[in-house]
């Protein structure tokens, strides 16, 4: 089977990798890809935002399967516009993508069904947002509606902080994602993401995993796209997994499907263990960046098939094997990032740093005269397994340092919740 892949991160390299890795694959494309991908697939210039000429391309080729891996275009629209023209794909239509692309659609979504989730406001204009804020008080959650690449979440601590935050919304900070905003109850607990497949019925759990949304050692600082992640997450107990299903996934795919828009692709959940149970924080309805790199390793199947069955309606007869290792990331940033980040420094000792339980994934790479540069924010995950977290903490590390990159960084306690409860034990 020929295979489209969509996107350029971290995530479609660790795609591209156990995609390739499938006996059912033929041939691998990859559009716009990295010089990571580029090992693993055909690079192809395709302009994603131009549905006919995607379409187009994938008759040329043959494709049997694309596959999507950033938001942005699902929620255009892309995966309605394919399966149009009689091309399979895998992630959900452009109305079932509502539950990424407005965050008010997923909160309403969760009041209608009694799915659990932090008390909120919907708001369009800055003085009733202002008043619902004055009123509530802080700490408390300050949302973009729209997709704002991972950085329109504010977690204010103080009312300053909340009104700022607002005031960011409404002035254009986050372009139209901020036109509409959602005011949220802080939560307390500990965060955790969980993924599921889904087929438009069927829901097959996908593994779970924590990341780190803060850019600081010590979870400080503004959060980004995700600093570092593990997996599996240690809090999502086997009771903890039964509880999201029941309360927050299989209501979740009941109403969608009710709504007449059934979900299909990867369901991510993004959650707080609070001390009455689990409660939604977010959907994404892709894989996490990160978080995708760690499943990746620690997936024993082949995902082409796994793939293949959500796109055909077959999960109710799949499962999913998984390492018993677990797997850790570290998220190697340009300085200036979540800012405005410096692009075109060279990087050297990639390939060195690589080996045995160490995968590298290009994140925002580019070639320059024959030499890797750094291309974006998040440019490299070095990932590593191992018996547990604390032992894939450890390979990880001591890959990065063998990277020669000065106009780099990364935070340096990726997984500590974890290690911290290897060590208690």
């Amino acid at each position: 089977m020929n295979v489209l892949l969509l996107g350029s991160g971290g995530r479609e390299h660790a795609l591209a990798w156990k995609l390739a890795a499938s006996p059912m694959l033929k041939k691998l494309y990859a559009t716009p890809g990295n010089p990571g991908i580029a090992r693993e697939a055909e690079l192809v210039a395709l302009d994603v935002a131009d549905h006919s000429s995607v379409a187009a391309f994938c008759r040329e080729k043959e494709i049997g399967l694309v596959v999507v891996g950033p938001e942005a275009p699902l929620v255009a629209g892309l995966a309605d516009d394919l399966r149009a023209a009689g091309i399979r794909v895998f992630g959900p239509s452009r109305a079932a993508a509502q539950l990424e692309g407005s965050k008010g659609f997923t909160k309403d979504l969760c009041a209608r069904y009694a799915i659990p989730t932090a008390a909120y406001g919907r708001f369009d204009r800055l003085e009733p947002a202002r008043a619902y804020v004055e009123k509530t008080g802080a700490p408390i959650v300050i949302k973009a509606d729209g997709l704002a690449a991972g950085k329109g979440v504010t977690v204010a601590m103080t009312m300053a902080e909340a009104l700022a935050a607002l005031e960011a919304c409404f002035d254009g900070s986050f372009g139209s994602a901020g036109a509409e905003v959602v005011v949220e109850e802080f939560l307390t607990g500990e965060e955790a993401s969980f993924f599921c497949l889904c087929d438009g019925t069927t829901a097959l759990p996908f593994g779970t995993a924590q990341d780190h949304k803060r850019v600081g050692e010590g979870d400080t600082g503004p959060n980004t796209g995700g600093m570092g992640a593990y997996s599996p997450a240690p809090v999502m107990s086997p009771a903890m997994v039964e509880a999201t299903m029941r309360e927050i996934i299989e209501p979740t795919m009941r109403g969608m499907a009710e709504m007449g828009m059934p979900f299909s692709g990867v369901l991510f959940a993004g959650l707080m263990m609070t001390a009455e149970g689990p409660k939604l924080i977010e959907y994404n309805v892709r894989f996490g960046d990160p978080e995708c790199q760690v499943l990746m390793m620690r997936l024993k199947d082949d995902l082409l098939v796994l793939l293949n069955a959500a796109v055909d309606g077959q999960l109710g007869h799949m499962s999913v094997r998984w390492s018993d290792e677990a797997a850790l990331t570290v998220v190697m940033a340009a300085k200036g990032y979540p800012g405005t980040p410096e692009k075109g420094s060279p990087i050297g000792g990639v390939d060195e740093a690589s080996g045995e339980h160490v995968e590298i994934f290009h994140a925002g790479t580019a070639v320059k005269d024959g030499a890797l540069v750094a291309n974006g924010g998040r440019v490299l995950n070095v990932t590593a397994t191992g018996a547990t977290v604390g032992a894939a903490q450890e390979r990880a590390y001591r890959a990065v340092d063998r990277i020669d990159w000065p106009q780099g960084f990364c935070r340096r306690d990726i997984g500590w919740r974890a290690v911290e409860r290897e060590t208690a034990k």
